[in-house]
C-alpha cells in the first residue's frame, strides 16, 4: 500500500481491514488488492446495506496489465451478493477504471451521520462512485455516509 499511496494514514489502513479482500498473486508476491467492507449509506431516507470499498492497489511496476480489474470484478462480485449498493472514494488516477467497469460517479450532495448529526461533506481529491445492484439510483440525489474515523468516503 505505501508504493502506491506514498504513505497510507493509520484510519485509511483501518479502513481497509476487516470484510473480504481480493489479492492478485505472483508467485508469492503480491501485486494488487482490494476489500469490501459493509457501511450504511442513506438514500431518499432509507439506510441502504453498502459494500464500501477501500484499498485498491497494484504494485507500480505491475500496471497496466489487468489486475485492477481482475480486483474489482471479485469485488462487485461480493458487492452483488449481499449488498443493496456499491461505494468507493476514487483518485483522479483510478476514476476512469470504476467508470469502465460501470461505476457510476456521484453528482448530488454528499453528506455523513457525524456525532454532531448530518453534516455535508467537501469533495476533495476523491469522487464518489457506486454500483448500482438491485434498483437503479437517482446520482443526482442526496447521499449520506455513516461516521468514521478519518476520510468518511
Amino acid at each position: 500500500m505505501d508504493l502506491v499511496f506514498d504513505g497510507m494514514a493509520e484510519h485509511d489502513w483501518e479502513h481497509a481491514l476487516g470484510g473480504m479482500h481480493a489479492t492478485v498473486w505472483e508467485g508469492d508476491a503480491a501485486v494488487a488488492h482490494g476489500s469490501v467492507m459493509m457501511r450504511r449509506l442513506i438514500l431518499g431516507g432509507r439506510a441502504l446495506r453498502c459494500g464500501y470499498v477501500e484499498a485498491v492497489a497494484t504494485r507500480p511496476d505491475r500496471r497496466g496489465v489487468g489486475h485492477a480489474t481482475r480486483v474489482m470484478d471479485a469485488l462487485a462480485g461480493v458487492i452483488r451478493g449481499g449488498y443493496h449498493i456499491g461505494a468507493l472514494g476514487a483518485t483522479d488516477m483510478a476514476a476512469s477504471l470504476y467508470r469502465t467497469l460501470g461505476w457510476l460517479q456521484w453528482q448530488g450532495p454528499l453528506y455523513a451521520l457525524t456525532p454532531d448529526g448530518i453534516v455535508r461533506t467537501p469533495v476533495d481529491e476523491k469522487a464518489v462512485h457506486v454500483l448500482p445492484v438491485a434498483e437503479p439510483l437517482d446520482v443526482t440525489a442526496a447521499l449520506t455516509c455513516d461516521w468514521r474515523d478519518g476520510d468518511v468516503w
